[in-house]
């Protein structure tokens, strides 16, 4: 039913604004995204300047503009190359993959950086389409991509039946998605409760077995 996810430490991806210019530098990109980070920890949204994260980063404040149109694009690439560190674990099993995704997603959520510059980008974008699209296209997209390979990996096994209708899948996929998302997301940050091992075993059990499974 689900599985998420990649892992290891990717450097940062380039921004999709479509600029054109001199060529872009990954090292730059990766001090700026850090910048970012640890300003929205210290400072906060409403705080947040392109003129700080240059500072911190130690680049010209046009060398920002010629990556992003302005602050929230830079937000949410900044938050984006965080998820990109998640990685979908093959560990035998559907049940022990999924456990596997939720506990390190609620890792990565448990990191300052993440939490702060999560909740500040999803709080911004109810009053911003334009965010809200961002967000959708470079962080819950890309991940979607992964639910993906979790289920062809499933039904490789022969643990999930294959799904000859596309958009009967293409409907699962954004159900599979928004639920472990949703779950893990609601239990860490607003609940603010531990998503621990027998958190995890019991949210896998209930997903892959469906409600009869915890009668």
């Amino acid at each position: 039913m689900v599985a998420v996810m990649r892992s290891s430490s990717h450097a940062a991806r380039p921004s999709c604004t479509g600029r054109t210019g001199r060529p872009r530098s990954a090292e730059a990109d990766a001090a700026i995204l850090l910048a970012t980070r640890e300003a929205l920890v210290e400072l906060g949204w409403s705080k947040l300047t392109m003129g700080d994260v240059a500072t911190r980063a130690g680049v010209a404040k046009t060398t920002l503009y010629r990556r992003w149109a302005g602050k929230n694009e830079l937000v949410v690439d900044a938050v984006a190359v965080l998820f990109d560190e998640l990685e979908l674990p093959d560990l035998g099993s559907l049940v022990a993959d999924v456990e596997g995704v939720v506990l390190q997603f609620a890792a990565l959520l448990e990191r300052p950086e993440t939490k702060t510059a999560l909740m500040a980008v999803v709080a911004e974008s109810t009053r911003d389409d334009a965010l809200r699209g961002r967000i959708r296209s470079a962080i819950v997209d890309r991940q979607k991509r992964l639910v993906l390979v979790g289920r062809e990996r499933a039904q490789a096994r022969g643990e999930l039946p294959y799904e000859a209708d596309p958009q009967i899948s293409a409907r699962h996929t954004d159900l599979i998605f928004d639920v472990v998302a949703g779950a893990v997301v609601h239990r860490a940050l607003v609940s603010a409760e531990p998503v621990d091992e027998e958190w995890a075993r019991d949210f896998t059990l209930l997903i892959c077995s469906g409600l009869a499974a915890t009668a």
